[in-house]
C-alpha cells in the first residue's frame, strides 16, 4: 500500500490526509495482513479492498460531520479490527475514540494497532452495547455513537441512542437498504429520543456498491427502560 495512494484515495471523498498519516495507514494494513493469517479478523485481505472498504469506507464519517464538530467523545460499537474508530482517530487526533467488541482477540489486535501507530486518547473495551448503555459512565455520554455493519436499524438504533448525548449523534453505516431500513426504523428513532438528520449517499472510488451513512441527531433522553436486555432489541424490533 502506498503513501500517495492512500491520500489520493482520501482526497476522493474530501478527506485531507498528510503524508505521516498515511504511512500510519500503511503499517494499518501490514498489521491487519500478518494478524489476518492467525485470526480471523476481515475477509477482505487485497491491499485496494482493504484500502476502499475498510480504510476510506471508515473516513466517509467525516463527510457528514460539520467543522464545529471538534474534540469529540466517540464510541464505536462493534468495532472489530478498529474499523470506522482507528482510522477516524488518524485522520482527526483531536478525536478521544473508544472502541467496544465482544472479542478479546480482536482487541488485542486493536490494542496493537493503536500501539504501534503511536496514538492516544484512543482505547478498547470489551463489552455489550445493551449493558453499557445502562452503565452511569457510558449512558448519555458520547457525542458521536458509531455502528458499521451490526444489525438492522431499528435493533442497532437500541443499542446506539442510548449511548449518545443530548445534542450529540448516532451515525449508522450502511449499504443499499439504507433507505428501506431507515423507514423501518422510523416508531424507533422517535422513541428512543432521537430525529433524523439525514440519508447520506457515499460513493466509494472504484466501487459499485451503494453505501450510505443514517445520521440521527439525539434531541431528547432516552426512556430508562432501553435498551432492553436478555437479546429483546434483536427478537423484538422496536417497530
Amino acid at each position: 500500500m502506498k503513501v500517495q495512494e492512500i491520500i489520493e484515495s482520501a482526497k476522493n471523498i474530501a478527506v485531507a490526509l498528510n503524508d505521516i498519516q498515511a504511512q500510519q495507514f500503511c503499517r494499518y494494513f501490514e498489521l491487519l495482513t500478518e494478524w489476518n493469517q492467525r485470526i480471523n479478523l476481515t475477509a477482505i485481505i487485497d491491499e485496494q479492498g482493504v484500502l476502499l472498504r475498510h480504510f476510506i469506507d471508515s473516513l466517509t464519517v467525516l463527510t457528514v460531520l460539520p467543522n464545529s464538530m471538534q474534540s469529540l467523545h466517540v464510541i464505536d460499537i462493534g468495532s472489530g479490527a478498529g474499523f470506522p474508530g482507528i482510522p477516524l482517530k488518524i485522520a482527526r487526533n483531536d478525536l478521544e475514540v473508544t472502541l467496544v467488541d465482544g472479542t478479546a482477540k480482536k482487541l488485542r489486535f486493536c490494542d496493537e494497532v493503536i500501539s504501534q501507530l503511536g496514538l492516544h486518547q484512543i482505547h478498547t473495551l470489551q463489552g455489550r452495547a445493551e449493558d453499557l448503555g445502562h452503565e452511569p459512565d457510558h449512558r448519555e455520554y458520547y457525542d458521536l455513537v458509531l455502528a458499521r455493519a451490526v444489525a438492522p436499524l431499528p435493533t442497532l438504533l437500541e443499542y446506539l441512542l442510548p449511548l449518545a448525548k443530548i445534542g450529540g449523534r448516532c451515525i449508522a453505516m450502511k449499504g443499499s437498504e439504507a433507505e428501506a431500513e431507515t423507514t423501518l426504523a422510523a416508531h424507533a428513532i422517535t422513541k428512543l429520543g432521537g430525529r433524523l438528520n439525514q440519508v447520506a449517499q457515499v460513493t466509494l472510488p472504484g466501487l459499485p456498491d451503494k453505501r450510505a451513512l443514517i445520521v440521527i441527531d439525539k434531541i431528547g433522553s432516552t426512556p430508562p427502560v432501553y435498551p432492553r436486555p436478555g437479546g429483546a432489541p434483536r427478537n423484538s424490533p422496536l417497530g
